[in-house]
C-alpha cells in the first residue's frame, strides 16, 4: 500500500470516531464516514460521508460538517502523528443512493417481466365483434 491510502484508512477511522462520538450536533447523528481519499503531499483530506434521513437532514448534516471541521482537524492533528494536519473537505457520497436507484430499477424491470402479458384488444376488434353480433 502506498503512504497516502495508509494515511487515508488511519485518518477514516479516526474521523469515524470524532463525528460519531465527539461532535455534540444532533444533525451529525446519523453521519456514516464511507471513504477518505488523500492528496498525494498529504495536505487535503477528502471525506465522504452518507446520512440517513431527508434532503432537508442530509444538508443540515454536511452544513454542521463544514462547520466542525476546523475542530475535526485540531482533533486529528492531536490524534494521529503527522507532521499537518490536512485540510478537510466532507463531501457526500451518492453511491449507495445510486445502487438503491438501480436496485429500484431492476426490481421494477424484474417485475415488469413477471407481470402475465395479457392480450391488447384493439378497437377494431372490439368494432368487428359489434357488427358481427348486429348481422346475426
Amino acid at each position: 500500500m502506498r503512504r497516502p491510502e495508509k494515511v487515508a484508512e488511519q485518518v477514516r477511522e479516526e474521523i469515524a470516531q470524532i463525528v460519531g462520538y465527539e461532535l455534540d450536533d444532533p444533525r451529525v447523528a446519523m453521519v456514516t464516514v464511507t471513504d477518505v481519499r488523500m492528496s498525494g503531499n498529504l495536505r487535503e483530506a477528502r471525506i465522504f460521508v452518507t446520512v440517513s434521513g431527508t434532503e432537508d437532514e442530509t444538508l443540515g448534516a454536511l452544513k454542521a460538517l463544514h462547520k466542525a471541521a476546523p475542530y475535526v482537524r485540531r482533533q486529528l492533528a492531536f490524534n494521529l502523528s503527522l507532521r499537518h494536519a490536512p485540510a478537510i473537505h466532507f463531501i457526500r457520497d451518492t453511491v449507495e443512493e445510486k445502487a438503491a436507484r438501480v436496485d429500484e430499477l431492476l426490481r421494477e424491470l424484474v417485475h415488469d417481466v413477471a407481470a402475465p402479458q395479457t392480450p391488447a384488444v384493439s378497437e377494431e376488434t372490439e368494432i368487428g365483434e359489434e357488427k358481427q353480433g348486429e348481422e346475426g
